[in-house]
């Protein structure tokens, strides 16, 4: 764990919510469960804590209420600012990563791991699974299904994943 990030972007202040100092914060994770687990959240990478008295869904935002944010204008001073929750008190189930510790891994080959096809430089949620955008060192990218018969190995302490790449993907195949 010790080249990943411990405090995690999680979302955005974007407005207030009504006037009694609620805000409506744009989530960057999963779902709206997952958002709401935390009972703190931060700002500044952690270096202040926010406690969280309640979060609820409501359209496509999360409305949080934050213990002494009281007031509209209290709330109007958070707007734009970016969260951040504490990787330390997650726990994702087997085989779940976050994107941003995936970003950045080396894309070899399962068959033939000295054959690297790029690093992971991107992570698309499309609703069915995941695709991850491999860059080689020309630039190029080739977008890859994050499924069980792609994605063979994960390894976030080694900074490698390990694929079997679908027929086409990469211009060596057949």
């Amino acid at each position: 764990m010790d080249k990943q990030k411990r405090y995690l972007e999680i979302g955005k202040i974007v407005t207030t919510h009504g006037i009694a100092g609620e805000v409506r914060v744009q989530p960057w994770c999963s779902s709206p469960d997952f958002f709401a687990q935390f009972e703190q959240l931060y700002l500044r990478r952690g270096a202040e804590t926010l406690e969280v008295v309640r979060a609820r869904p409501h359209k496509n935002v999360m409305v949080v209420k934050f213990a002494g944010v009281d007031t509209v204008d209290a709330a109007s001073a958070l707007i734009g600012k970016i969260l951040y929750c504490d990787r330390e008190q997650v726990s994702l189930p087997e085989g779940t990563y976050f994107i941003q510790d995936l970003i950045g891994l080396t894309v070899a080959d399962a068959g033939n791991p000295e054959l690297v096809y790029g690093t992971l430089t991107d992570v698309f949620e499309t609703g069915a699974n995941d695709v991850y955008q491999v860059t080689d060192d020309k630039g190029n990218n080739v977008l890859i299904p994050a499924i069980p018969d792609v994605i063979q190995k994960t390894d976030l302490a080694a900074g490698r994943m390990e694929i079997t790449p679908l027929k086409g993907l990469f211009d060596h195949e057949d």
